[in-house]
């Protein structure tokens, strides 16, 4: 029978790639060779215009193909079949000739087509600005990494959404909040003198690839010493290595600036003094960084100071940002994400509450950044009641790529389901079809300054996201900034291929089961709509008990409700009613018991531990089933991915094994001391078949973890 076993294994492995030793650093853009009799020939490059941004597409294009076709493209683009002709009318008057479509292009979209010149085939790569060119040297050649075939094309791709930025958490002291990854990718005190670490250019060359055109380096909990002289020399330092990528700099701003850096004994914003030293600062800023794209601030939460400290409102807190950048063309992002001082009834409805009223008053330079749902970052929420309630204003999109609520870089959680999951939910603004992703690229209500954040994941580790897996969602992030619509399967499956393997034995599994992680992380963390159920502060951990502290609404006891009558949030009229925040068809269904998705259930609903679910079971029976169901789709996820070991190199299958046994392991730990806490109110059985938690509920609270990281 081990005879049997080990030739079986032989024989797999006969028909396996031989995969070779990698750490991740090279994330999507390995370039490895394509198998033999793939059909990708060794093309011709044509020579380009000498500017900085061409150069460096040209030379990316000849590095894709030399690792992908095995040898280098030739530079001789005479009379032959194969020519790769890249370029803009303006900068190529071979290109010029062909009176190509570009109008659908817009500013930053390419046009790739397979076309004829001089009766030999070539291929064009066209754009009407050269940063549009790089976009579709990186399509070309995912195309051929996905192993699609490149003889024949005729493609037109154009960003939906004008802004597609990471929002950096990183300190001044290279720690970076809710950060996974080691110390922050940005060495402040090498810079400016040291900008040469090829890790900025690797950066670059990973967000263009994905069509990023932004970064804001600093945490939006700014220090007032990141708009200093010193430390505007080194952003600008970075942004010249960004700028032939396309990506301009942004800076978080500390609203107190003026008192901390300015000498004044205000920052109200009303005052004309302030309103001068931020212009001054503008225009110090911009005389550095010429393309600076303008201010991320967090203002009135969480203790940051705000106009709000003055009886301002955050429309004059952000116009008189915006009215300072304006002149050179900068933005102000403003984040919708606050805490009043009085603590509201629902933690939900207060987002809506202090911006809603403002609608319209915003500058057109402004920006109000929203999370994707109305607590933060969560599992899953349903998405902010915010998105179709503004439409005078720019509203953008803040999603989190970090996972600081789901399970930091340990637990294999692919988040393009939730992000896919918000943009498709129907506000009902205009009626059906008022998709997030519509309000989000601007066409619902006609918007033109569209932008989507994601709070990144990077920092200085060798596989820069903390794990092999965590690089998809940085992946997802980029591609549904470029398209909101687009698929998250098929983006896991273009991931998987590119950064793994092609072999379909390999891709179907390994898709499948990214598609399912969140929906198990949910199920063993935060099931049927329980929400901020995790560890104090730290948020590592299962933590439904905590209570106390300086605000109610930091508490999981405050969100989960749980006592002897049942479980639940009631956001119904006879709740908090914040469900009114919603248009009056979305409102209506999350307030019906029979229309609301259960996935929200105890979002919407305080319901009794008897109430029957869809399936039949109680609440209680249902909610422990959950939780077991969540630790089981960890364990498929190792079996599943034991079984693919001979598609994947030993180092990286190896570190995402031991990430999926802690997983497991702590899984587990989500249940046993869920079910234990919440049983102490639901007073019943567990269901058949389910095993008690091995330790009590006082050993469970007892854990403490001062160490955790990212806080």
């Amino acid at each position: 029978m081990r005879l049997l076993i080990v030739m079986g294994l032989l024989a797999s492995l006969a028909f396996a790639p031989v995969a070779r030793a990698e750490d991740g650093h090279d994330l999507w853009l390995r370039y490895r060779p394509v198998e033999a009799g793939a059909g990708y020939g060794v093309a011709a490059l044509a020579p380009v215009a000498p500017t900085p941004t061409l150069t460096l597409a040209r030379a990316e294009l000849a590095r894709g193909l030399t690792g992908l076709t095995g040898a280098p493209p030739t530079a001789d683009a005479g009379a032959r079949d194969g020519v790769i002709l890249i370029g803009t009318p303006q900068s190529s008057p071979a290109i010029a000739r062909l009176v190509l479509p570009l109008k659908a292009a817009g500013d930053e979209g390419y046009l790739i087509r397979t076309v004829k010149i001089d009766g030999k085939s070539a291929t064009v790569i066209a754009a009407n600005r050269d940063i549009g060119v790089l976009y579709g040297v990186y399509r070309y050649l995912a195309l051929i990494q996905t192993r699609r075939p490149v003889d024949s094309l005729d493609l037109v791709s154009a960003p939906k959404v004008r802004l597609r930025m990471l929002n950096h958490w990183d300190n001044l002291d290279r720690t970076v909040e809710r950060g996974y990854a080691g110390q922050s990718i940005w060495d402040w005190w090498k810079l400016p003198g040291y900008s040469a670490d090829p890790r900025y250019v690797d950066y670059a060359r990973a967000n263009a690839s994905i069509g990023i055109n932004g970064t804001v380096l600093n945490n939006v909990n700014a220090k007032a010493l990141s708009l200093t002289a010193p430390y505007i020399a080194k952003a600008a330092a970075l942004a010249d290595v960004f700028r032939p990528y396309g990506i301009k700099v942004y800076l978080s701003a500390r609203f107190s600036a003026p008192i901390e850096i300015g000498g004044l004994k205000t920052a109200d914003p009303r005052d004309p003094a302030v309103a001068a030293f931020w212009k001054a600062k503008a225009d110090e800023i911009y005389t550095a960084i010429p393309d600076f794209g303008g201010f991320l601030v967090k203002a009135n939460s969480e203790g940051q100071p705000g106009p709000q400290d003055y009886g301002a409102s955050h429309a004059d807190g952000a116009n008189m940002l915006a009215d300072a950048l304006g002149p050179h063309g900068g933005v102000v992002i403003w984040r919708a994400f606050v805490y009043s001082h009085e603590q509201p009834d629902d933690r939900a409805k207060q987002g809506y509450s202090e911006f809603k009223p403002f609608d319209g008053q915003f500058r057109d330079n402004v920006v109000i950044q929203v999370k994707n749902g109305a607590i933060d970052f969560q599992p899953r929420e349903p998405f902010h009641p915010l998105f179709g309630a503004m439409p005078k204003s720019n509203l953008g999109m803040e999603f989190q790529i970090t996972k600081e609520y789901l399970g930091f870089a340990t637990h294999l959680v692919y988040l393009g389901p939730l992000y896919e999951e918000t943009l498709k939910s129907d506000t009902y603004a205009h009626g059906q079809g008022s998709t997030v992703a519509r309000v989000i690229d601007g066409s619902l209500d006609g918007r033109k300054l569209t932008a989507m954040a994601g709070v990144a994941n990077i920092g200085a580790d060798r596989n820069w996201s903390g794990s092999q897996f965590d690089q998809a969602n940085w992946y997802v992030f980029g591609r549904l900034a470029w398209d909101p619509e687009a698929s998250s399967r098929d983006i896991a499956a273009d991931w998987a291929r590119m950064t793994f393997s092609n072999d379909q034995r390999f891709v179907t599994p390994v898709v499948d089961m990214m598609m399912a992680s969140r929906e198990t992380a949910v199920d063993y963390m935060t099931p049927l709509g329980l929400h901020h159920q995790m560890g104090r502060s730290h948020h590592y951990g299962p933590g439904p008990w905590v209570s106390g502290g300086e605000r109610a609404d930091w508490t999981s006891v405050y969100y989960a409700k749980a006592g002897p009558d049942g479980l639940g949030f009631d956001r119904t009229a006879t709740g908090s009613n914040a469900v009114a925040q919603y248009a009056p068809p979305a409102a209506a269904c999350f307030a019906d018991l029979k229309c609301v998705d259960e996935k929200e259930l105890l979002w919407f609903h305080h319901l009794p531990w008897d109430y029957r679910l869809k399936s039949g079971q109680t609440l209680w029976d249902g909610l422990v089933t959950h939780y077991s169901r969540g630790v089981a789709g960890v364990g498929e996820m190792q079996k599943t991915w034991a079984g693919l070991t001979p598609y994947v190199d030993a180092e990286r299958h190896a570190q995402v094994a031991d990430f999926l046994t802690i997983q497991h392991r702590e899984a587990q730990w989500w249940r046993d001391a869920s079910v234990a806490w919440f049983q102490s109110f639901a007073k019943r059985p567990l269901p058949a078949g389910e095993a008690a938690p091995p330790e009590s509920l006082h050993y469970y609270e007892s854990l403490s973890f001062p160490y955790a990281p990212g806080i």
